[in-house]
């Protein structure tokens, strides 16, 4: 049977055309950080390589940093604002349910009406946004897309935790993603292990706070008040988070290069996420990347700042001229789900 509908016609393909990032005014030492925990700021480099991290102030909500890191992606790439057929945001800090941060970014930006939504996966955030981009760029249903991944983890730390107290921060990363005529973002090897959701996880669901009836529906039964409960925070377990990370991204990263029909000879930058030094130094050793290759290290001065850590770490790499436009770079985004997501791009 023939087909009525119409083939698609979008772009042979797509790139990302420029990129944008926000770090919060405040500035976190491990010193700050030591008030609330039993540890030293020797530890704490050695186990993350983090000296310093961001924390957002009242007035940096998730909204308007990701609006400021938009609007230098939007400038940097060269387009109209106007010209953006998507929005896709991803995050895990945005704490309305309903409507999508995305929506309301849309129109801060001056987007228009474009599709707009949130996604979350976790670390691997911006990877998912970015892959969803180039879909639609290609298949024709938006020419330009803004993808923004944005977190203010500062608000889901528990000060408390020694394992997890001095690792996140906060800030936004943005890209646009349009045509290309030539392969500039390459196939995506993504994926999720779910028998290790519990390795990353929100200590509480938001139900807690809720008050629920007896069984009998003779009333509310006898609920700690919000007060008396302690506040959902990110918890993990390290040392499986670790392992997991170092050997089995590893070949996630080799086969995202395979895919692309790249080298590590032929690699210009490595963008992984920006989780932990170790983590970050073992990845460089086991894809054996030769020392010509920029490697990000964004996280001893920004922390980890999940769905927001590749594009910030891409950005810094370039306004510092440590990578340049039209550098060959492997990005690879892992986390919370547990969800990961590699590609080779082209650097706008």
């Amino acid at each position: 049977m023939t087909s009525k509908i119409k083939p698609s016609k979008g772009a042979p393909y797509a790139r990302i055309m420029g990129v944008g990032g926000y770090r919060p005014t405040r500035v976190v030492p491990n010193e700050e950080i030591l008030k609330h925990i039993d540890s030293s700021d020797e530890w704490i480099r050695s186990r993350s390589g983090i000296a310093t991290r961001h924390w957002a102030g009242p007035d940096e909500s998730v909204a308007t940093m990701a609006v400021e890191a938009s609007g230098k992606a939007i400038a940097d790439a060269g387009i109209a604002p106007e010209q953006i057929g998507a929005v896709v945001v991803s995050t895990v800090s945005h704490f309305k349910q309903t409507p999508a941060i995305a929506t309301e970014i849309a129109h801060l930006v001056g987007a228009g009406k474009p599709a707009a939504f949130d996604i979350s996966a976790g670390c691997a955030g911006f990877g998912y946004g970015l892959t969803l981009a180039k879909g639609m760029v290609v298949e024709g249903s938006a020419e330009y897309v803004l993808v923004i991944g944005v977190e203010r983890l500062s608000d889901l730390t528990d000060l408390e935790d020694r394992a997890t107290a001095f690792l996140f921060g906060d800030g936004a990363g943005a890209v646009i993603v349009g045509p290309a005529k030539e392969p500039a973002i390459g196939p995506t090897v993504w994926g999720s292990e779910g028998d290790k959701s519990e390795t990353i996880k929100q200590t509480l669901s938001w139900d807690v706070y809720r008050t629920t009836p007896k069984p009998g529906g003779d009333g509310p039964e006898e609920r700690p008040t919000p007060e008396a409960i302690r506040y959902p925070a990110i918890t993990q377990e390290g040392q499986a988070v670790f392992r997991w990370a170092v050997f089995e991204m590893a070949k996630v990263a080799q086969q995202a290069l395979d895919a692309a029909g790249v080298s590590p000879d032929d690699l210009d930058v490595f963008i992984p996420h920006q989780a932990n030094m170790r983590i970050i130094d073992s990845m460089v050793k086991t894809l054996k990347l030769p020392e010509s290759v920029t490697v990000a290290r964004d996280v001893e001065t920004t922390g980890n700042t999940s769905a927001a850590s590749i594009p910030l770490a891409m950005e810094r790499l370039l306004a510092t001229g440590q990578a340049k436009s039209g550098d060959t770079a492997l990005v690879i985004g892992f986390g919370a789900g547990l969800v990961y997501a590699a590609t080779v791009v082209t650097l706008p």
